[in-house]
């Protein structure tokens, strides 16, 4: 099944309680493509960066079975760049640097060997490049999962609203749940929700796990309690790659393959945080992954 992502690839510099980083290869796009690859073969890129973007990265991703044939490449420009600190409880964190160069007037251009994709993953843009993606697709595909922030929420609340009529999936924080809806409690903001438009809610709650709603079902699944976490960026776009990768893997739209796919997502994610950036996700085995969910599935059993 073939999966298409949108989102950012980019550069971060990253300081944590556990250390700190110069620039390293980071964005929503990358750590979803990165994931979902671990689950499905035909994992599609549309993305920018500029002529400073490393070639053994793009050909790291290529390594990983990657189509890179949407990534623009703007020569004499820069990519984007972010750079932040978290504080000791790894949960908050403050932005220090935020510098959008090509991504500025980014323009997502779809490659006509993309235009059969199943699986649609919008990483966190604005809503209204959401909404261009959706629109240049020929045919709507099977699935649509979207991330989305309270940055949007802030600033383009009208525009997010009409992106959520367009897709089957959103993926948030428990925070961004609650500013979405205007309700407190998560039931009652998932609900709220779900009548903007979105079939299914997954609501990510860090170190708390997610929760995932559907018509009425809850499914609620837990986080691994890790011995080191050394850096969470990436960490929700890395569950949302290993989600819609599963999805994909499976190709049949249920509820019961979505609690699933909430826990290899979850797997993923816990590996991501890990190591800093991208250095975890990028090396792991079969037999990582499999173990991996094994040991949250021992967490669920009783």
């Amino acid at each position: 099944m073939s999966l298409l992502a949108v989102g950012t690839v980019a550069f971060d510099a990253i300081e944590t309680p556990f250390g700190k980083t110069d620039r390293i290869v980071g964005g929503a796009a990358t750590y979803v493509c990165l994931s979902a690859s671990y689950f499905t073969s035909n994992v599609n890129l549309v993305a920018v960066v500029g002529d400073d973007f490393p070639g053994e990265e793009i050909k790291d991703l290529n390594n990983h079975g990657i189509n890179t044939d949407g990534l623009q490449i703007r020569n004499g420009e820069k990519s984007f760049f972010w750079s932040g600190k978290y504080h000791n409880d790894m949960n908050s964190r403050d932005t220090l640097v935020t510098e959008l160069n090509v991504l500025a007037d980014f323009d997502p251009v779809i490659p006509a060997s993309y235009q059969d994709c199943e699986f649609l993953m919008l990483g966190n843009l604005t809503p209204q490049i959401q909404q261009t993606v959706i629109k240049r697709l020929t045919k709507r595909p099977k699935l649509i999962v979207m991330d989305t922030m309270n940055f949007w929420m802030d600033i383009a609340m009208d525009d997010l609203k009409e992106t959520l009529k367009l897709v089957d999936v959103l993926t948030i924080n428990d925070e961004e749940a609650r500013q979405l809806s205007g309700e407190y409690s998560l039931i009652k903001a998932a609900r709220a929700i779900q009548n903007m438009g979105p079939k299914y809610l997954v609501i990510k709650k860090g170190e708390h796990g997610a929760l995932l709603f559907g018509k009425e079902q809850i499914f609620s699944a837990p986080a691994l309690p890790l011995e080191d976490v050394f850096d969470p960026t990436g960490a929700g776009d890395t569950f949302a790659g290993g989600f819609i990768g599963y999805m994909a893997s499976k190709g049949e739209i249920t509820f019961e393959n979505m609690k699933r796919a909430v826990i290899h997502g979850s797997a993923m994610a816990s590996f991501c945080v890990e190591k800093f950036g991208t250095e975890r996700i990028k090396n792991l085995t079969p037999k990582e992954i499999e173990e991996r969910v094994a040991a949250f599935s021992k967490l669920v059993q009783f």
